[in-house]
């Protein structure tokens, strides 16, 4: 899925620690969304999820073509700690429907 253009920005400008992004499998679900929270987005990079999660919906974008869904992702104490996770609309005119 697509993300916002000033996220990538962001994350280039942001140290180089999470700029490759951060492995969820190194925290626990509360100290992830802590993380998540505290930095409004963070790039999540291991075998099962590769993308953006983010704080809220302030951080999608889209010119409201773009919606908040959960995802889940791995933890050292849960097996699905829930993300917010930004996403298109399906039939948005971004994306060619």
């Amino acid at each position: 899925m697509k993300t916002l253009s000033l996220i990538l920005g962001a994350m280039i400008l942001s140290s180089s620690a999470f700029a490759a992004g951060i492995d969820s499998r190194t925290y626990a679900c509360a100290d992830l969304q802590a993380l998540i929270g505290a930095r409004r987005f963070i790039f999540i990079n291991n075998p099962t999820f590769g993308d953006f999660a983010v704080a809220d919906a302030s951080v999608c974008g889209g010119g409201g073509a773009a919606r908040l869904v959960l995802r889940s992702v791995l933890t050292t104490d849960r097996p699905e700690c829930l993300v917010n996770y930004c996403t298109l609309n399906s039939s948005s005119p971004l994306m060619g429907n």
